[in-house]
């Protein structure tokens, strides 16, 4: 599990990045919230203390309250790598968010996004 910058990086850091890529398309906050909440079940005062406590990616996952089990449905190109293929479970989970996020921006509905079940 060792090697990946990205494991050790706060997911405080990123997460104005990601709030930033669906704003500029005409989503909102409240949207990124709502997608990162269905994948690791945190409620909303769960999010702000890890956000507020800039724990790291590795953390952040192993702390989820309840992985979606629907996660596994994610499918689709993060980076020219199918989220799919992914062999390391943290890598996997990290870039279900980044597909999550990405699918936010590009417009699709809620219910495509979170695979047709409500968020936690």
């Amino acid at each position: 599990m060792a090697g990946h910058r990205v494991f050790s990086m706060s997911v405080a850091s990123v997460y104005p990045l990601y709030v930033q890529k669906v704003e500029r398309k005409g989503r909102t906050q409240a949207e990124v919230d709502e997608v990162i909440r269905w994948l690791t079940g945190y409620d909303d005062a769960g999010l702000r203390r890890v956000l507020d406590d800039e724990v790291d990616y590795a953390t952040f996952f192993e702390r989820a309250p309840h992985l979606n089990p629907n996660a596994a449905l994610i499918t689709g190109l993060i980076c020219g790598i199918r989220v799919e293929e992914i062999e390391d479970p943290l890598m996997q989970k990290i870039r279900w968010l980044d597909k999550l996020v990405d699918e936010v921006a590009r417009g699709k509905k809620m219910s495509s996004i979170l695979r047709g079940s409500a968020a936690s």
